[in-house]
């Protein structure tokens, strides 16, 4: 598999990442090691995952698979810290709480660093010095090799990155930022893409096809139901997707994958894929089988014809400030 620098650092990795949301609470250590060989088995590097997925187990079912399965040296580990299971705080941006966190992910990771150490979103109640103050020790002692934000819209980005810029030598540059992104999603593109590329900060886009959307699979009448649709706890997760505009994006998608003859799912990945700015996709799938067939993207770019046409069909509407003033 390609590699790719994430921004305008040395790191480099795998051009597809491998999510581990659903790990230690619908993929068991079994699924989850089939995974994981496949990935590692196709080049990939870059594994995802945070402290928060499946309660600590997702970190704790991946440090199991790094003692037997995985060289870890083979791996580039990334983990967030910052979501807190509190309804009137869901995040916690503190130095204190960041630190501590980072302290029990390695644990239940079995490792003595993370590769990329992202605070998984803003705290509108902690100073942004101080939650990037938590970065900079965390470089700076070897728990974590870079560091990168979560979840930080445009202006949060550009405050974070420059702060960080602004002591050049001692505050560690931000290398990423983990945004949802697709075909069905392409809010990023109003400033926190244009932010990224400015300041050389590599994207990794979550939820690349659309939450499961863009696969097709929800284009019946019914919800399959082996699908994260039919999922008691994803089902919320899913439902934006799944009104009239997107299903007009589907269906795009689809013919487009008919007449490249290949699938609705490497057509949506492909398009996100090779967007400007995009670093690697994370991808979340269930089974090997579905992981086979995200990283057969690998082969595939597509025509400029049909990327315009995608772009035309999932056109966000951008008007005033992001469009010049004087056109409007």
């Amino acid at each position: 598999m390609e590699q790719r620098h994430l921004g305008r650092t040395g790191l480099r990795v795998s051009r597809i990442g491998l999510g581990t949301l659903t790990w230690g609470r619908d993929t068991d250590e079994h699924d989850a090691a089939d995974l994981m060989k496949t990935f590692w088995e196709a080049g990939g590097t870059l594994v995802d995952t945070a402290d928060v997925y499946g309660d600590g187990e997702a970190e704790y079912l991946l440090g199991r698979l790094l003692e037997g399965l995985v060289p870890r040296r083979d791996l580039v580990i990334s983990t967030k810290a910052g979501s807190v299971p509190d309804p009137d705080r869901r995040f916690d941006g503190s130095r204190g709480h960041l630190l501590t966190a980072l302290d029990a992910s390695l644990a239940r990771l079995g490792t003595d660093h993370v590769d990329l150490w992202h605070v998984h979103a803003y705290d509108p109640g902690t100073p942004l010095e101080e939650t990037l103050h938590a970065l900079d020790l965390a470089v700076s002692s070897g728990r974590a090799r870079y560091a990168g934000v979560s979840n930080f819209c445009g202006w949060q980005l550009a405050k974070a990155a420059t702060w960080q810029l602004a002591a050049q030598g001692t505050r560690t540059r931000l290398a990423g930022t983990q945004m949802e992104y697709s075909l069905l999603q392409r809010g990023v593109e109003r400033e926190v893409l244009p932010a990224a590329l400015d300041l050389g900060i590599g994207l990794l886009p979550s939820s690349p096809l659309g939450r499961g959307v863009l696969t097709g699979k929800y284009r019946g009448e019914s919800l399959p139901p082996d699908s994260r649709g039919a999922s008691e706890h994803l089902a919320p997760f899913v439902a934006p997707y799944l009104d009239d505009t997107a299903s007009r994006i589907v269906d795009a998608v689809s013919t487009a994958a008919d007449g490249l003859a290949v699938s609705p799912l490497q057509v949506a990945l492909a398009w996100v894929r090779d967007r400007p700015g995009v670093t690697a996709p994370i991808v979340g799938a269930r089974t090997a089988q579905q992981l086979t067939a995200a990283l057969s993207v690998e082969a595939l770019s597509l025509p400029d014809e049909i990327c315009r046409a995608l772009d035309d069909v999932s056109a966000p509407v951008h008007r005033y400030p992001d469009h010049d003033w004087s056109t409007l």
